[in-house]
């Protein structure tokens, strides 16, 4: 358990009512973000308080009435998972970059610039964040937030989601890890088995068009068959 000199603040607000609890920054974040961590190894003390910085706690009827029991272990687990986590400026700024970097990913694989219909490269879209301004929320679900960050950066760069459907045909002697392989990187709409080919309709990012490509012409040592038979936006 973390000393209380060196703990900082867990809270949240419900039914007009302020929650608070001394946490480890450091293990708190983790915790947050999913780690199998013991809930008294979070902690800094076992009470609940309406103002940790004075003391003040919170009484069990109000306990009740918010949490419906009075059990500190999952009371605290609610406020950390759910509420605001008071974090130094360097853990904030780099969980705001990784989330940054987790978005930028996202719309790298998925985004293309309309006009030449090629990806844009990861770095690019992070520049383009920050040509923009992006404010990135190191607390909430990446995809939560994409649509919002692809607002912004559409002021900078031209970009579209865009999916395509690709007709694949394989050659038998390849077939069994091609399919494999298109399972594990997209979804197969349609398939068909003959005795001289594989042949199916996948749906792939359009900004992955390459990687997947790359991949099948690898595996098939170039006899992968590839056409884009649809696109449309995301």
């Amino acid at each position: 358990m973390v000393s209380i000199e060196d703990a900082t603040v867990a809270r949240i607000s419900r039914d007009g009512l302020h929650f608070e609890v001394l946490v480890d920054s450091d293990t708190a974040l983790r915790y947050k973000k999913g780690e199998n961590i013991s809930i008294e190894n979070v902690l800094a003390s076992q009470f609940v308080f309406s103002d940790a910085r004075k003391g003040e706690k919170i009484s069990d009827e109000d306990l009740d009435k918010v949490f419906k029991t009075r059990d500190i272990f999952a009371i605290s687990a609610s406020i950390i998972r759910h509420g605001e986590l008071q974090l130094t400026t360097e853990q904030r700024r780099k969980f705001a970059d990784e989330k940054k970097r987790q978005i930028a990913d996202m719309i790298s694989r998925q985004g293309i610039d309309p006009k030449t219909k090629a990806p844009h490269p990861h770095q690019r879209i992070m520049n383009a964040m920050d040509e923009a301004k992006v404010h990135v929320d190191p607390f909430r679900d990446a995809r939560e937030q994409l649509k919002e960050v692809l607002d912004e950066i559409q002021k900078v760069i031209p970009i579209s989601m865009e999916k395509v459907d690709v007709s694949i045909r394989v050659p038998m002697s390849y077939a069994g890890k091609a399919s494999a392989a298109v399972r594990s990187m997209a979804p197969v709409k349609s398939e068909s088995w003959s005795g001289d080919a594989w042949t199916a309709v996948i749906e792939i990012p359009a900004g992955l068009q390459s990687e997947i490509y790359d991949k099948l012409n690898s595996l098939t040592g170039g006899t992968v068959e590839a056409k884009i038979i649809k696109e449309y936006k995301v």
